[in-house]
């Protein structure tokens, strides 16, 4: 096993602690200037002032006077979908709201008619240039969520996809089953969910398909009742579960969640300030998502509040064709310091140990000694040019598991 040196090291960046909260400090970075980090494999060895290193190497890379931090983490993502949303795009230009899109057939439903017909193959290629440039900004493990299928068996062929794609990147892709919209009638309604509940959960959680199912609850969507269903299944099915929620009205989505013990609730636009103290006296994760914001206009989620009332905060992009077509994890930090409130340290430990956590995983968000290499070298010298510089990546090289990888 070879054993590699990284030198030339301006700072090295990384949150501190582990478990639920990251340590609970959000603003808590450790920074270790004219640091060396050594891989032994997949994996970091050791991390420190460069001065300090005595062990032998193999190979040693002088990186310059570079900038490192851990890889980022996209924990919420939609990166496999057909078609495109032009049209809504020009009619929300043009004053329609997404609810009114969405009633009128477009939106989700666009998506739906698009997509569910596909072949694994076909979403699979669809996808991977999608991944590649969240690579490119700078992420290393990437969620990647189904619901676009509509019925079981295109659901299906959407996680496959996702297990397809995994074999043409080395970004870790996380797959999660997403139960999107639901009929109007509650009739059908209820013989979907049945469906969902009796077919489609069990043979995702037998074949491995997904660690997660994620449900959307509002009003034009599923209800509480129904979500608390689906989920129940989840769980007695081996599986975590997730909420969309909170993002248009307040119907009960983020309370379930946290009763329920969610890894995470996302959206959360319209969170109250008592939502954000329950959030915080929790262990579930905040994930918010600052590019829908911006995309439609909406007011962003309280970022600055919930970190305030305790809560652990995650940033992903929610890359969709819809509401945020975001290909850059570092534009949604940034994005989350101008639009939610975060300072710049929140917002990096937001990308990486927090959004780990949203996930399910301990092993990456952090440069620690046992943990995977998944890490980026920056074109600075100062990490906060990251978040700080928009338009242009400020990502030199991304490495996952000890490999630099080819962006």
């Amino acid at each position: 096993m070879s054993k590699l040196l990284l030198t030339g090291i301006s700072e090295l960046v990384t949150p501190v602690g582990a478990g639920p909260k990251c340590g609970a400090a959000m603003s808590k970075l450790q920074i270790i200037r004219r640091a060396a980090m050594a891989i032994e494999g997949e994996l970091i060895s050791w991390v420190g002032l460069e001065s300090e290193w005595s062990g032998s190497f193999d190979e040693v890379i002088d990186l310059g006077g570079r900038a490192v931090i851990p890889g980022l983490i996209d924990p919420h993502t939609h990166a496999i979908w057909a078609g495109d949303r032009l049209a809504d795009f020009e009619a929300r230009s043009a004053g329609a709201t997404y609810e009114q899109i969405l009633a009128a057939g477009g939106g989700i439903w666009h998506t739906i008619r698009e997509t569910e017909g596909r072949t694994r193959e076909e979403m699979a290629s669809l996808a991977a240039p999608r991944i590649k440039a969240l690579m490119r900004s700078g992420a290393t493990t990437i969620e990647v969520k189904s619901g676009y299928g509509y019925s079981p068996e295109a659901e299906i062929r959407m996680l496959e996809a996702i297990h397809q794609l995994q074999a043409q990147t080395k970004a870790r892709l996380i797959p999660t089953l997403l139960i999107h919209l639901c009929p109007e009638s509650s009739g059908e309604r209820n013989r979907y969910r049945d469906s969902v509940c009796n077919e489609l959960i069990p043979q995702v959680s037998q074949r491995g398909l997904a660690i997660a199912v994620d449900i959307f609850v509002e009003r034009h969507s599923w209800n509480v009742e129904d979500a608390e269903i689906v989920l129940t299944c989840a769980q007695s099915n081996g599986l975590a579960i997730k909420l969309h929620t909170e993002q248009f009205q307040r119907v009960g989505g983020l309370e379930l969640g946290l009763r329920m013990g969610a890894l995470s609730v996302d959206h959360l636009e319209v969170c109250s300030p008592q939502q954000c103290r329950l959030v915080g006296s929790s262990k579930t994760i905040a994930t918010i998502l600052p590019g829908v914001s911006l995309h439609l206009g909406l007011p962003a989620a309280p970022g600055r509040g919930l970190i305030d009332a305790g809560a652990a905060v995650a940033i992903a992009t929610d890359l969709n064709p819809g509401s945020s077509p975001l290909y850059s994890v570092a534009a949604a930090m940034g994005l989350a310091v101008r639009l939610n409130g975060l300072t710049a340290p929140e917002a990096l430990i937001a990308s990486t140990c927090n959004a780990a956590v949203a996930l399910g995983f301990t092993d990456v968000g952090r440069l620690e000694a046992g943990l995977r290499g998944d890490f980026l070298v920056l074109e600075s010298s100062d990490w906060r040019d990251l978040p700080y510089t928009m338009g242009q990546t400020m990502v030199s090289q991304v490495w996952i598991e000890g490999q630099r990888q080819s962006i």
